[in-house]
């Protein structure tokens, strides 16, 4: 039931950005794919994402962490590596990761620790990879002890910024950025192009395979169909879509 009612939210994205189908497969993937959410989310927000996957033939592993009260070099040896361990117990050599904001950090701590199988992909949405304004500001507010300010620290740009300190990635990356920015108008929320959240130019990494801006919000970017079918090109071939049904995609410079 709570499926049915899911995805027409989810396919809704597609009014918002054009539709933008993935490329098709001929027979079930093998692959298993992790699904990591972002701060404050649970597993529940990458419902509509985990049922896309699975229709496409992969099989998945929807994982929910307490991201606001475990620093992220605990959290990426629970959560990362049991996404691992349960596709691996499934009977799949080839893993990959779709992850929203905070989870592409948890990946790429991980990574930073221990080696990713070779042929894994990774894609992350909206991350903060060099840190995030928001975060930051935020960090300095206890707000009755509701936040962890460590964690946000760790995302945000000052001297304990993990995302900053991890360096290039070296595994199979492709990032999607969100640049249809609203909320410039509130404190400490980004004064460029951005999802709303994390700015374009935040979201980069040295070492991704490929990059892409989508006219998208970073609280709802996980439930745009368009979003959805681009992580499963990249799945699939290691590089986004630039042309589909929908025309031509709009790649950008970070930044500009």
């Amino acid at each position: 039931m709570m499926r049915n009612l899911l995805l027409p939210v989810a396919l809704c994205g597609a009014l918002v950005t054009g539709v933008v189908w993935a490329q098709p497969s001929t027979e079930r993937e093998q692959a298993c794919v992790v699904l990591l959410h972002g701060l404050f989310r649970s597993a529940a927000a990458m419902k509509p994402l985990e049922w896309y996957l699975e229709n496409e033939g992969y099989a998945t592993v929807n994982e929910s962490y307490r991201s606001f009260s475990t620093p992220i070099e605990e959290l990426s040896e629970e959560v990362v590596g049991d996404g691992l361990r349960v596709c691996h117990s499934m009977g799949f050599e080839r893993v990959h990761f779709v992850a929203h904001s905070m989870g592409g950090i948890l990946v790429r701590q991980y990574a930073s620790m221990h080696a990713l199988p070779q042929e894994t992909r990774v894609v992350m949405l909206g991350p903060p990879n060099q840190g995030s304004q928001v975060a930051e500001y935020w960090s300095e507010f206890d707000l009755f002890g509701l936040l962890e300010t460590r964690v946000l620290e760790q995302l945000g740009t000052g001297s304990d910024s993990l995302s900053r300190r991890l360096g290039p990635v070296t595994f199979q990356l492709g990032v999607i950025a969100g640049n249809l920015r609203n909320r410039t108008l509130l404190p400490g929320f980004p004064d460029r192009p951005s999802d709303g959240t994390v700015s374009v130019a935040e979201t980069v990494v040295p070492g991704m395979l490929d990059f892409l801006e989508m006219p998208v919000l970073h609280t709802f970017m996980i439930w745009d169909t368009s979003v959805m079918a681009q992580a499963v090109n990249f799945l699939r071939s290691g590089a986004f879509e630039r042309e589909g049904p929908a025309g031509p995609q709009r790649e950008t410079e970070a930044g500009n």
